[in-house]
């Protein structure tokens, strides 16, 4: 299927199949050191450098210098939501609204308890070719984001989940897999800036691997 022939992709509503495996991924404290190569850690968004990917070229000519960078970002507030079972994201960035995990086998997950997780499992991730991306906490608490390094050959056993103490940001490069950022409990905000273009190139574990990535933490079941 190329990509004229795509069918969109439902994020409010994968639709599933039961009884998928699961690849745990490690789980890092992030420091400047494990995140070398997928991004760093940002004391001050005001000073957060953007990477801006030019726009290629189609042919044997170049682009001509001075063009195909200038889309700049946009920015707006990521909200990271538990409702019982399900983890919600919503990019105000981008208009986006998204599942971004589940506590439990997606086909039992409810929504009308509190409880928080003990596990994420992701089924889900993408990367942006044309721009970096910053997600820095406004709440002052802790987050997880789960990353990869570039390249379409991406399989389940590359991704990491970084634990962040939610003191810093993080600014992820061009081309680097994540899913947005996973709130421990409750409800989460954080300051989103991205490259305009808005890009994304995706991989749907349950579809492509038969498999859901988990991401145990440290909330009692």
């Amino acid at each position: 299927m190329n990509s004229t022939d795509q069918e969109p992709i439902d994020y409010l509503n994968p639709q599933l199949p039961e009884g998928l495996k699961r690849v745990v991924m490690p789980i890092v404290d992030a420091t400047p050191a494990n995140l070398a190569g997928y991004g760093h850690l940002v004391d001050d968004p005001a000073n957060c450098e953007f990477e801006i990917v030019r726009w290629p070229a189609l042919g044997s000519r170049p682009v001509d210098a001075g063009t195909g960078d200038q889309g700049g970002t946009t920015e707006g507030i990521f909200i990271s939501q538990w409702q019982g079972d399900i983890l919600y994201g919503r990019n105000e960035a981008v208009g986006g609204h998204y599942i971004l995990a589940y506590a439990k086998e997606p086909a039992l997950a409810k929504v009308d308890h509190h409880y928080p997780p003990s596990r994420m499992l992701l089924w889900h991730a993408n990367y942006h070719p044309d721009g970096g991306q910053l997600f820095f906490p406004l709440d002052g608490r802790p987050f997880y984001v789960p990353l990869a390094l570039p390249g379409d050959d991406v399989s389940p056993e590359r991704f990491i989940c970084f634990r962040f103490s939610g003191e810093q940001g993080l600014y992820i490069h061009p081309n680097i897999w994540h899913e947005g950022v996973f709130t421990l409990s409750g409800t989460q905000r954080f300051f989103d800036r991205q490259g305009a273009v808005h890009a994304r190139v995706s991989v749907e574990f349950a579809r492509e691997f038969g498999c859901l990535l988990e991401a145990p933490v440290n909330n009692p079941d």
